[in-house]
C-alpha cells in the first residue's frame, strides 16, 4: 500500500479536539510515517511525535486561565492576543518541558505549514531540516492576523499556515501519500463565510499584498478544500475524524470546562473510529507502527 499521511487542521483553541484524538493514538502506539499540520494542528503534532502523554492537554487547557495565555492586555500592549512568548518559550522550555530529543529521534516525517505574507503562498518546513528552529516555525504557523506579530525567518515574513493552506491534504499528496487520515476541528457541513473585515486587513497590513489577497479569498480556499476532501472521502482515499457533537468552543475559548469536554470528545471519537481506521489503513503495511499498548 502507498504511504499514508496524517493531516491536521488548525483552529486555535478548537485544537483541543485534535489533542484528544492524538492522545488516544499515542495510547494505542499508532503513528503514521508522515504528519503535516498548520497552526494548532502542528503544535499538537509536536507533542504527539515526542510521545509526551498528556502534554497537549496541560499546555492548552491547563493554561487556558493563565493571565498571559489569552489576554486583551497582551493585545493592547504587544499586539498579540495569545501570549506567544509564554506559549512558545516559557512553557516548552521551563513550565512543561518539551522533549526535543525524543521529538528529533522520532522517525516520522513532520511538515509544518506557514504563509508568506508577501506572496500569500504557503511555505512548508520539514522537521529534519530545521532541528534548532522548530519552536519559531510553530510560532509562525500559529501567528494569527490581528492577534500576533509577523514572524521573520529566512528573509520571509510568515504568519498562520491556515491562511494559505487550511487543511494541507494536497501537500501530503504531492509528498507521495495517496491515502490520508484527516483530523478536522469543525463539524461536518461547516461552510466558511466571507469576512466583512477585509477593509481592516488592507488597512492593518498595507505592505503585505499577498497576505491581504489570501485573506480576502480565505473562505473560497477553505470551502474548495472541503469539497475536494468530500470527493476524496467518497473515493476511499481519505478517512476523516471530526467533532460529532455541535461545537461550543471558539478559536479563543478560555473556559476549561468547555475545552475539556471538546478534548474528551476527540478522545472518544478516536476510540470509536479506531478499529475501522486500522482496517482502512491496513495494519500489514510495514511503514506503519500500529499496536495496542495503552498508556496508563
Amino acid at each position: 500500500m502507498d504511504q499514508t499521511g496524517l493531516v491536521l487542521e488548525g483552529g486555535g483553541m478548537r485544537g483541543v479536539y485534535t489533542a484528544g484524538v492524538l492522545e488516544y493514538f499515542m495510547e494505542q502506539d499508532f503513528y503514521l510515517p508522515y504528519v503535516i499540520g498548520v497552526s494548532a494542528g502542528a503544535c499538537n503534532a509536536a507533542s504527539y511525535l515526542s510521545r509526551q502523554y498528556g502534554r497537549n492537554k496541560k499546555v492548552t487547557i491547563g493554561f487556558s486561565k493563565h493571565p498571559e495565555y489569552i489576554s486583551l492586555k497582551n493585545l493592547w500592549k504587544k499586539r498579540q492576543l495569545f501570549g506567544m512568548d509564554l506559549i512558545f518559550d516559557e512553557i516548552p522550555n521551563k513550565l512543561v518541558p518539551f522533549d526535543y530529543d525524543k521529538f528529533h529521534e522520532a522517525k516520522e516525517r513532520f511538515v509544518i505549514g506557514t504563509t508568506d505574507c508577501m506572496t500569500g503562498e504557503p511555505v512548508y518546513f520539514e522537521k529534519s531540516e530545521y532541528k534548532d528552529q522548530i519552536l519559531p516555525i510553530l510560532r509562525a504557523s500559529s501567528s494569527l492576523p490581528f492577534m500576533a506579530p509577523v514572524i521573520e525567518m529566512e528573509k520571509r515574513c510568515l504568519m498562520d499556515g491556515g491562511i494559505s493552506d487550511p487543511i494541507p491534504i494536497r501537500k501530503s499528496e504531492r509528498d507521495g501519500n495517496m491515502k490520508n487520515i484527516l483530523i478536522l476541528t469543525r463539524n461536518d457541513g461547516y461552510i466558511k463565510q466571507q469576512s466583512r473585515m477585509n477593509w481592516l486587513t488592507r488597512k492593518f497590513y498595507p505592505t503585505y499584498e499577498g497576505l491581504v489577497n489570501k485573506m480576502e479569498k480565505r473562505f473560497q480556499v477553505y470551502n474548495e478544500t472541503m469539497a475536494y476532501i468530500k470527493e476524496k472521502e467518497k473515493a476511499g482515499d481519505v478517512y476523516v475524524i471530526r467533532p460529532t457533537d455541535p461545537l461550543k468552543v471558539s478559536r479563543i475559548e478560555r473556559n476549561p470546562v468547555k475545552l475539556t469536554a471538546l478534548y474528551d470528545q476527540g478522545y472518544q471519537d478516536a476510540a470509536k473510529h479506531f478499529n475501522a481506521l486500522k482496517e482502512w489503513v491496513g495494519t500489514r503495511d510495514q511503514t506503519l507502527e500500529v499496536t495496542s499498548c495503552p498508556h496508563k
